[in-house]
């Protein structure tokens, strides 16, 4: 092992006794006991966990789950606000709990800034900007934005990620895996996987540590909106900017978070209303690629009257597939359609078909739409039906795409923004003419002519390939190069029922063994002339024999491990 690793994996384990002491200490030692996680480390003591747990003993869980997390720093707060965003993998309570994690931190010095900025533009920082202002606009847990002045006069705003920031999520993130695999092997009803939620999280992590790809979403934004005078995003400067630094032009404006209803027209805050909706549900309906986190803070007015956008790192992508998946789950809510919602689900989860037949599965569904009883697109509230739906399928443990989940967040948020700004604002009536468009855009006469086209050219082109494949198939017949190859899922289980019984089989030898030589022991010593020895050996025997027919049984009665 070199000298790099030895490096990590002392450090790993000062970070796994941190988060054990930090877990105990908020009462969820029971959980590391369950998990096995406690069996990685023997720093903690006991006395001092039970002492801590008292003190929050009256907490609720989800506000004492959120303090582990602010304690444990930049990492584990990106995750709890990823997981806010999650309502498929924890409860809603849960969820509402972990909005609270905020991002505002300490600041960190700028002298510690500069460092940055030097490393990144090794001999060329002075070329660039011509001035940069040392009191940040904001501090987060990961980065830290300063105002800053380009040799050409520009005025900008340069978001600096935190130094060693990435150091630690790398490093926090590769110990997460690890301690995902243990809940995978102790927790097996939770409805998915700890391991891919875990390497989920890491990509999105990565994400926000590389700053090249919030730049690359604001641009892409920026496009999609270029001749559109109401909303704008913010123009990145490529020159400037690297992983560890997002140089942005600045805004000048007023954010929407800083802005009281009563402060504001009714024209104006219809206006701010109409523009914002518009824009998110033409991101996520129309481009599929759109800012999951428009709330407030994120958004400014400019003195035109224009919106414009900003932070673009949490961003959602929906594909063309999965957007006539959610028409479909709209249009079968609208029409009562059962088995065209049973059909989504099945889409959407990759569930075994079986489960949407079961009695309750049908009736939580025509419950779910109960809850919509009109027909029409106007009266339909998406966000909500979004949120019971994938409410109902937490219940039976099926997992939708992430970035569904993010567009219930954004149309959530914008939901709140307009409810915030104009209660009588009908989110829905406004935006129906879009979905309309989608709608007719899905099962129009031209979408059904370019479906039915591109269906009969795949069964063509299948045809045409037909007499190839199987001439190509008859050649490995003949030559005796045929070969059929056969995938066994779940393995590992036959391996380890094998395993069991073969352990089972050999314990059971042993005993019987024992019993039958004991015996052969005893009937020796009393057909011999001087007894005493030999039966003594067999009566050891027999009793070992029992004590181990005795442990055999229990191993048996004991639970394993928690399901």
């Amino acid at each position: 092992m070199n000298i790099v690793n030895i490096k990590r994996t002392i450090r790993n384990t000062k970070r796994l006794a941190e988060i054990i002491k930090v877990l105990s200490a908020y009462g969820f030692r029971q959980v590391l006991i369950d998990s096995g996680i406690h069996r990685l480390q023997d720093l903690v003591k006991e006395e001092e966990t039970k002492e801590s747990g008292r003190e929050t003993a009256d907490i609720p869980k989800p506000e004492r789950f959120r303090r582990v997390l602010e304690e444990l720093g930049p990492t584990f707060i990106k995750c709890g606000q990823i997981l806010s965003t999650r309502p498929d993998l924890i409860p809603q309570d849960w969820a509402d709990e972990l909005k609270k994690l905020q991002d505002r931190c300490t600041e960190v010095p700028f002298s510690d800034i500069y460092e940055v900025l030097a490393s990144e533009f090794p001999g060329r920082l002075d070329l660039i900007f011509s001035a940069i202002e040392e009191t940040p606009l904001a501090a987060a847990s990961m980065a830290q934005v300063h105002r800053a002045t380009l040799v050409d006069g520009q005025q900008v705003v340069i978001k600096v990620l935190r130094p060693d920031s990435r150091q630690l999520v790398e490093e926090d993130m590769a110990l997460l895996e690890t301690l995902s695999q243990f809940a995978e092997q102790y927790f097996s009803n939770l409805g998915y996987s700890p391991v891919s939620v875990a390497k989920e999280f890491s990509r999105e992590l990565s994400k926000e540590i590389n700053l090249i790809y919030e730049g690359q979403s604001t641009d892409r934004l920026r496009r999609y909106f270029e001749s559109d005078a109401n909303i704008h995003f913010p123009k990145v400067f490529w020159p400037a900017t690297t992983r560890s630094v997002l140089t942005l032009e600045e805004i000048h404006g007023r954010l929407l978070s800083t802005l009281s209803p009563d402060d504001l027209t009714v024209a104006e805050r219809r206006a701010i209303v109409a523009k914002g909706t518009d824009a998110v549900f033409k991101q996520c309906l129309r481009f599929g690629f759109f800012h999951a986190d428009p709330h407030p803070g994120n958004i400014f007015l400019q003195n035109d009257g224009s919106l414009c956008f900003i932070d673009c790192g949490m961003t959602g992508q929906l594909d063309r597939k999965t957007t006539e998946q959610l028409i479909d789950l709209v249009a079968g809510v609208s029409k009562g359609d059962i088995e065209k919602l049973c059909r989504v689900v099945i889409e959407l989860t990759d569930t075994d078909p079986s489960k949407t037949d079961r009695r309750d599965f049908r009736a939580d569904l025509q419950h779910l739409i109960s809850h919509f009883p009109n027909s029409d697109l106007q009266h339909l509230n998406i966000s909500t039906l979004l949120s019971e739906f994938f409410s109902m399928l937490q219940h039976y443990q099926l997992q939708c795409p992430s970035d569904l989940l993010l567009l219930t967040k954004a149309l959530t948020t914008i939901e709140g923004v307009a409810a915030h700004f104009d209660p009588t604002f009908d989110v829905l009536a406004h935006v129906e003419p879009q979905i309309q468009e989608i709608v007719t855009n899905r099962y129009g006469v031209n979408a059904i002519k370019e479906r039915l086209q591109k269906t009969m050219t795949g069964y063509f082109e299948l045809l045409e390939s037909i007499p190839s494949d199987i001439q190509r198939f008859l050649d490995y017949v003949r030559h005796s190069r045929f070969t059929l190859n056969l995938e066994l899922k779940r393995i590992e289980h036959l391996a380890e029922k094998i395993d069991l019984a073969s352990r089972i089989m050999g314990m059971a030898m042993i005993i019987a063994a024992l019993i039958v030589g004991s015996s052969i022991l005893i009937l020796a010593d009393r057909l011999a002339a001087q007894q005493g020895f030999l039966g003594t050996m067999g009566l050891l025997g027999l009793g070992l024999a029992g004590i181990n027919a005795v442990g055999f049984v229990i191993s048996f009665l004991l639970p394993k491990k928690r399901e």
